[in-house]
């Protein structure tokens, strides 16, 4: 569409046309409420603003010659700031002949490494730019939280937790049997007598021929 008539058609609807993609071969408009599009443009920057995570980096400074005391303070800071969530950078300042004493400095980082390595990670090991030798430390990221999780899960999941025993049903009450008087109680019916069966007849024995039956 040619630029007039796309200008004549966003005027005939009271609106503006706009260009929403200018790097893009041939350029994109749209014919919008530009007071709108401003407005969406500006909640979407402001709602990616606050998802943001922003991380400054500070810095502690030592010399070679710093004492006990003073170290302690600087290292404290840098607890805080790292319990934070922000960087924190070491610098070791040498002076004049400081710089053949190097070893002196590379004693504190690696001291400070130590008292840091509960709650820090070493970003950038000790390196010298000039007069100066800095190691950089980040918040430790806590790699073993999904390994400390119990196994179980919740009852929805399909985990193998431990089951829990079902409640125990409550027994129900046997009713008493009800007493029976002795008035009304039906006399026992004797048994009737038991018959005996009769003994089977011996047979007579047979009488060979020739002798005579005993009279």
């Amino acid at each position: 569409m040619d630029t007039r008539d796309a200008i004549r058609a966003a005027r005939e609807k009271g609106m503006d046309l706009v260009e929403v993609a200018p790097n893009a071969d041939p350029p994109v408009c749209k014919i919008i409420d530009y007071g709108k599009f401003q407005y969406l443009a500006k909640k979407k920057a402001n709602e990616a603003k606050k998802k943001q995570v922003v991380i400054t980096v500070k810095e502690v400074k030592f010399r070679p010659g710093t004492d006990e005391h003073d170290y302690s303070y600087r290292m404290k800071h840098a607890r805080e700031w790292l319990t934070e969530g922000d960087k924190v950078k070491a610098t070791i300042w040498f002076r004049g002949r400081e710089m053949t004493h190097r070893e002196l400095g590379a004693r504190i980082l690696e001291k400070l490494e130590r008292d840091l390595a509960d709650i820090s990670e070493v970003e950038m090991r000790p390196r010298m730019e000039g007069n100066q030798m800095f190691t950089i430390f980040g918040p430790k990221r806590h790699k073993g939280a999904k390994a400390d999780r119990p196994s179980g899960g919740s009852s929805q999941g399909g985990g193998g937790g431990e089951k829990k025993p079902a409640p125990a049903t409550p027994a129900v009450p046997t009713p008493p049997a009800a007493a029976v008087s002795p008035a009304s109680a039906a006399p026992a019916t004797p048994a009737p007598p038991t018959p005996q069966a009769a003994a089977p007849a011996t047979p007579a024995a047979p009488v060979p021929s020739g002798e005579k039956e005993p009279g």
